[in-house]
Formats: structure tokens, sequence, C-alpha cells
């Protein structure tokens, strides 16, 4: 099995997240940056790993995912919002419809620290975003946890193949 790991990352976090994907990842495999990522038709199984912006992935994520084609998906997104919320939910969703002719064998969220540029900036707006008020959930993450959960879930994927 020929594997790609491919994530946008901003402040980090989704990048700790792509690196464990790869450590699970068995057999031959690469990781890149979404702005640097090779073409998916070469790959087995690829697994695209993005943050959340305005409730769905990154724009770079949005151009990507409909690149891959009917492979085996796995995906993984970080926000600032609880790992079981609605906008969670939701997002997670947008990107599956957008790689929708891939086969998904699974899925992983969690919260990612936000950077405090970030939280003094919507702090500072007239009409406070909803996100805001849970922004203490996500400090410290991904951590341990998050890191084990995600391998187990991509090592038990892989089998599969």
């Amino acid at each position: 099995m020929k594997s790609l790991v491919v994530y946008s990352s901003q402040t980090g976090n989704t990048k700790k997240l792509a690196e464990a994907v790869y450590d699970a990842l068995p057999d031959e495999k690469e990781i890149f940056p979404i702005t640097q990522a090779k073409d998916p038709a070469e790959y087995d199984f690829v697994a695209v790993g993005f943050w959340f912006m305005g409730g769905k992935p990154d724009p770079n994520t949005l151009q990507y995912l409909p690149k891959i084609g009917a492979k085996k998906l796995f995906l993984f997104g970080t926000h600032g919002v609880p790992k079981d919320s609605p906008e969670a939910a939701n997002g997670m969703n947008v990107a599956k419809q957008l790689a929708s002719t891939a086969e998904v064998v699974g899925s992983f969220n969690c919260s990612g620290e936000l950077s405090p540029k970030l939280l003094e900036m919507a702090a500072k707006e007239t009409n406070l975003p909803p996100w805001l008020k849970d922004t203490s959930i996500s400090r410290g993450h991904p951590d341990e946890n998050d890191i084990n959960e995600i391998k187990e879930l991509v090592a038990k994927a892989a089998e599969n193949f």
C-alpha cells in the first residue's frame, strides 16, 4: 500500500496530527503540507488534515479534496470548538461532500489550541463569534490522548487494505 498524508496547518496543531497519522501508517508513505502535495492519483490511501475556518475546512483543503478521486480516504481536522459539537460535525461533513468520489475509511477531529493573535482579534469583534466561548477547551490540544487516538484509528483503518 502506498499512502499520502497531506495537511494544512496554521498553528502546528494539524501538523502534529499529520505526523501521528504518518507514524501509524505501514509500508510506503509520504507526507506533505497541502501547498506541496503530490497528485493523489499515485497513491492507494490518502489522509487529509485541515483546520476549520468559518465552520468548514480551510481554503487550501477546500480546493484539494475534490482532487482525491476514488481513493481510500482518512480525514482529520482541528478546530476551536468541542470535539462533539454540531460545528465540528458539520465541518467534517463538508469535507466528506467535497471528496464524494472517495471511500472515507475513517475520520478524526479534535480541538486545537488557538493562537493568541486570533483570540485577540475575535474578542474585538462587535458580534462575538459563537465559538469564542468554547476556546478554553482547546488549550493544550492536540494532546497525548488525541495523538494516541488518531494513531489507533489510522492503524485500524490501514489493517483493512
